[in-house]
């Protein structure tokens, strides 16, 4: 039950990336939009400065869809874990927060991926190793590996950053082509340390 009485009707919302965690945005809703979120399945705010419901997206299509919603120990605010379509913020950024560079790029990469699978293109690089198959991929994984081991005892730093870029790029195609997530290897690893 959230306590929309503590904020005069109005509760704070923080909308993180389902896949990636990064922090989008920040609005809030009055029981209202909260209402529509929830059956709509989009993030609808109260707008402060329209004096209204506005669902995120409305205008520019760039849509926050719902994966989950969490309310905090207080019941007074809310943490909506969201499916962005296109960039949250209205100067056309992923996020209203710059913080440099993406925590978890690496959920974003493997979206990226995903999409290049799902929506090939003749010049997409992702497109041509999927269709050289399963054993090419993997046989290119093996060729990385061996270069970013060889960056790392022989080459200058920035060899081994970019040979590692490269390898950690053709595990999640290898990852894609396999039909395992990020976010299994993640939870694998993550029970390895508990």
């Amino acid at each position: 039950m959230i306590d929309f009485g503590k904020g005069d009707g109005l509760v704070p919302v923080i909308i993180q990336d389902a896949q990636t965690l990064e922090v989008l945005m920040l609005g809030y809703m009055n029981e209202a939009a909260w209402q529509k979120t929830q059956s709509e399945g989009k993030v609808t705010f109260y707008s402060r400065s329209k004096n209204r419901l506005w669902t995120k997206g409305e205008e520019s299509g760039n849509f926050l869809h719902v994966e989950s919603c969490h309310i905090d120990c207080d019941q007074d605010t809310i943490l909506i874990l969201a499916r962005p379509e296109g960039p949250t913020c209205h100067t056309g950024s992923r996020s209203c927060f710059s913080t440099g560079y993406r925590h978890n790029f690496l959920f974003q990469l493997e979206r990226i991926v995903a999409h290049r699978y799902n929506f090939p293109t003749d010049e997409s690089y992702v497109n041509r190793l999927h269709h050289r198959g399963l054993n090419k991929i993997a046989q290119k994984v093996g060729e990385e590996a061996v270069e970013t081991v060889i960056a790392a005892l022989a080459q200058s730093e920035q060899e081994f950053i970019d040979e590692t870029s490269d390898l950690f790029f053709h595990i999640l195609v290898l990852l894609r082509e396999k039909g395992i997530s990020l976010e299994t290897i993640a939870k694998n690893l993550e029970g390895r340390h508990q």
